[in-house]
């Protein structure tokens, strides 16, 4: 028996918070469990467009992003925090609190039902998707009563009482075997007579890898097929180069598979990103975003590298690096330990919200 009739998810401001409430919220479906699913998210932030698209009901709320440093902006934006958390008061009245869950993957678009949730009484669930903690979840730990972790790194943040290692709620396609006759751009990819070479720095693109990519194309397109992920507002430019084994795309529909398809992965290391390539078992360079929030994107790749035997290079390294170099010093490296099995989080979970 179920224990609780609805979950009200929240968590946003990037793709990355979004992303595992998706994966978990489709578990849940497909479970036939019979729960009432609400997402509560911002006005304009990214998970209106991809939530709404899921089919699930959403509400909107007026949020204001944490700073850590001085900006005028925070004057405004306190002032949309504290209308959001009133706005999320009066919605979660609806709710009989003993039949309803709020669960958060974080970010400053889930504090304020997080915060009025809280003062109200309901039960609250949390999820920290990356090795070191966000202020959002910081804050929204005070409230609640179970903390779900990715890495075993994120327990020193959070009382340890509440706290438990759950993995990261991973795509259940991230466990099944690849589509043999997955065709991309009107191409078989197993049946490509080169290595395929996967370059991406997220849906959004990255400027810094596309440009490190155009500046060393010549010296590895005779070797390798090359898909690259540049996103939307620089796909004109990157369309001009495109060739017989060099395809960029704006965004890649079915990422997972054609990673599956990839011998050699550069990509950025966010905490999604990460968790999938480490179950994949593929081994990658990962490239991390420098001004990432207390370089989390760092520490991500760190902990990839112990397990595929992947190697991370920091932005300033480079801008010294060759294309070719890498990839000699990816064939070299070797990982902690290559046969470990990663945990997908969507089974443990679930099991701690009574669906398994």
């Amino acid at each position: 028996m179920n224990k609780f009739k609805q979950i009200i998810f929240t968590g946003g401001g990037s793709g990355g918070h979004v992303v595992p409430a998706l994966t978990l919220i489709n578990a849940i479906t497909e479970s036939n469990s019979g729960t009432n699913i609400f997402y509560v998210g911002g006005i304009k932030s990214v998970e209106r467009k991809l939530v709404t698209n899921a089919g699930i009901r959403y509400h909107a709320i007026q949020t204001g992003k944490l700073r850590r440093y001085f900006s005028l902006e925070n004057l405004i934006d306190f002032f949309r925090f504290i209308f959001g958390i009133l706005q999320a008061f009066f919605y979660l009245l609806k709710f009989r609190k003993k039949e309803t869950l709020i669960f958060s993957t974080g970010g400053f678009v889930g504090l304020p039902l997080v915060i009025a949730g809280g003062f109200l009484g309901f039960e609250i669930y949390i999820h920290e998707q990356t090795s070191r903690v966000g202020l959002a979840n910081k804050i929204a730990s005070r409230f609640a009563s179970k903390i779900f972790i990715s890495f075993e790194e994120s327990k020193k943040f959070f009382p340890e009482s509440k706290t438990m290692m759950t993995g990261y709620p991973l795509k259940e396609s991230c466990f099944t075997q690849r589509d043999i006759e997955y065709t991309f751009e009107g191409k078989v990819l197993n049946l490509i007579d080169r290595p395929i070479l996967l370059v991406t720095g997220g849906g959004n693109g990255a400027k810094l890898l596309n440009d490190f990519i155009k500046n060393n194309l010549n010296e590895v397109k005779s070797r390798y097929f090359i898909i690259h992920q540049v996103g939307e507002k620089f796909i004109s430019e990157y369309n001009e180069m495109r060739s017989e084994f060099y395809y960029p795309v704006a965004f890649l529909e079915n990422l997972i598979e054609v990673m599956k398809h990839a011998k050699i992965i550069i990509s950025r290391a966010g905490a999604g990103t990460v968790m999938e390539l480490m179950a994949l078992q593929k081994k990658s360079i990962f490239i991390p975003l420098k001004i990432a929030q207390k370089n989390e994107q760092y520490h991500n790749a760190m902990e990839a590298s112990k397990m595929p035997g992947s190697i991370v290079i920091t932005e300033d390294e480079l801008k010294n690096s060759s294309l070719k170099n890498l990839i000699e010093l990816l064939a070299q490296s070797e990982g902690e330990d290559s046969s470990r099995q990663l945990i997908n989080g969507v089974d443990q979970i679930l099991r701690e919200i009574n669906y398994k």
